[in-house]
C-alpha cells in the first residue's frame, strides 16, 4: 500500500518577507494609464491637505500651476515662504494662479492657507491666530517642529530657539524634561489645556475652521478632542497617524474617529524615510472607515517627490491594495473638502 506523506505546514513568514510577498502580488496586478512626464495621471479632483512650501522646498506658485494643469481640486499650504503671513502669501499665489490658468485655459486649483500657532519658540498667540483667521486661513496647526514631543523624538535645530546662529546645526533627541523647557506643550501642571490653547480652540470652533493636532502627545490630543466635543466642533485632523510623533494604533484611531477626528494619512509615512508598509495603511483605512480618513502628501522637502506626484502615489497605492474608485474619491476629494470647505 502506497504511503501518502502529509504535506508539511508552511512556516509563517517574518514581517519583512510577508511585506515583500504582498507587495509583489500587488505590483504585478496593478495598472494605470501610461505616464507621459511631466503630466501626472489620476490626480483629478484631488485635494492635498498637507503641503509644505517653505524656503528650500517646492515653489508654491509652480506647484499650484502644475496641480491646476493636472486637474487637482486644491492644496492646503501648511507652510509657505512669506513675510506678511501665510494667509496673504497664499492669497497672492491664488491670484497669480488664476491669471496663469486664464491664459492656459485650465481650471485653477483652490489654494488654502494654514497657520502654525507656534512660530519658533514664541508661545502660541490667540491674537496671531485671530489675525490669520481674519485674513482667510482655513486651518490651524498646533505646534510641530518646536513641540517638546518632536524635540524628544528626533531633536531639532538650535537656531530655532536662539541657541546657535548656525542654521544647519542639528542636535539629537533630548530628554523629555529638557525638551519641555525648550519646546511647546499644550497642558498645564494639572494636565488641562493651557488657557491660551483653550481660547484658540474656542476661536477655531467659533469660526468653523479646521484644527490640526500637529505633533501633540496623546494626552494633549485627548484634551483637545474633549474640548472640541464640548463645543460640537468636528473639524479635527490627526496628521500622519503612523509617524513617530503621533503613533496611534488602529484601536486608538477608531476611538478618535468616533469623536469626528479625521485620520490624514501621508506620503511621508510611506516614503523611505519612515517606511510604513502601504498595506498596513490600507488596512487601517478599512478598519477606521473611509468616512474618517484622508490622503495627503506632506511633501515639499527635496527628498520627496512634488506634492502632485505624491498624491498620484497615494491614490495608486491605496487603489492597488483595494480601495474602490468611489472610496478613493471620498478620501481625496469629499472628505478633504469637508475640512477646508467654506465655513
Amino acid at each position: 500500500m502506497q504511503t501518502i506523506e502529509t504535506p508539511q505546514a508552511t512556516p509563517p513568514l517574518d514581517p519583512t518577507k510577508a511585506r515583500y510577498v504582498k507587495s509583489y502580488a500587488v505590483r504585478r496586478a496593478y495598472a494605470e494609464p501610461v505616464q507621459f512626464p511631466p503630466n501626472t495621471p489620476n490626480v483629478e479632483d484631488a485635494i492635498d491637505l498637507h503641503c509644505h512650501c517653505d524656503a528650500g522646498h517646492q515653489d508654491p506658485l509652480a506647484l499650484a500651476k502644475h496641480a491646476s494643469k493636472q486637474g487637482m481640486r486644491g492644496i492646503l499650504y501648511k507652510s509657505i515662504v512669506n513675510k506678511t503671513g501665510p494667509a496673504a502669501a497664499v492669497k497672492a499665489v491664488q491670484e497669480e494662479t488664476n491669471r496663469w490658468c486664464d491664459d492656459e485655459q485650465v481650471e485653477p486649483i483652490a489654494c488654502w492657507a494654514g497657520f502654525n500657532v507656534a512660530r519658533g519658540n514664541q508661545p502660541p498667540s490667540l491674537a496671531a491666530v485671530r489675525a490669520q483667521l481674519d485674513a482667510g486661513a482655513m486651518a490651524i496647526w498646533m505646534p510641530v517642529a518646536m513641540h517638546a514631543n518632536t524635540l524628544s523624538q528626533v531633536g531639532g535645530r538650535p537656531v530655532w530657539w536662539g541657541a546657535s546662529e548656525d542654521k544647519f546645526l542639528q542636535v539629537p533627541p533630548m530628554p523629555w524634561e529638557e525638551a519641555l523647557k525648550i519646546g511647546h506643550y499644550l497642558l498645564d501642571e494639572r494636565g488641562r489645556l493651557k488657557d491660551e490653547i483653550r481660547d484658540v480652540i474656542h476661536l477655531i470652533a467659533d469660526r468653523g475652521r479646521a484644527l490640526f493636532f500637529g505633533h501633540a502627545t496623546h494626552p494633549e490630543v485627548h484634551a483637545m478632542v474633549e474640548e472640541c466635543d464640548k463645543l460640537g466642533h468636528r473639524r479635527m485632523v490627526a496628521d500622519h497617524p503612523f509617524s513617530p510623533f503621533v503613533d496611534w494604533n488602529v484601536e486608538q484611531m477608531q476611538e478618535l474617529a468616533r469623536y469626528g477626528v479625521t485620520m490624514n494619512f501621508t506620503y511621508d509615512e510611506l516614503s523611505p524615510l519612515l517606511g510604513v508598509d502601504p498595506y498596513r495603511m490600507y488596512q487601517a483605512i478599512r478598519e477606521v472607515g473611509v468616512e474618517h480618513c484622508t490622503l495627503s502628501s506632506d511633501a515639499g522637502e527635496p527628498l520627496f517627490p512634488n506634492s502632485v506626484e505624491c498624491m498620484r502615489l497615494m491614490r495608486a497605492y491605496m487603489r492597488a491594495f483595494g480601495l474602490t474608485e468611489d472610496e478613493l474619491r471620498q478620501v481625496t476629494t469629499t472628505n478633504p473638502m469637508a475640512i477646508v470647505g467654506d465655513a
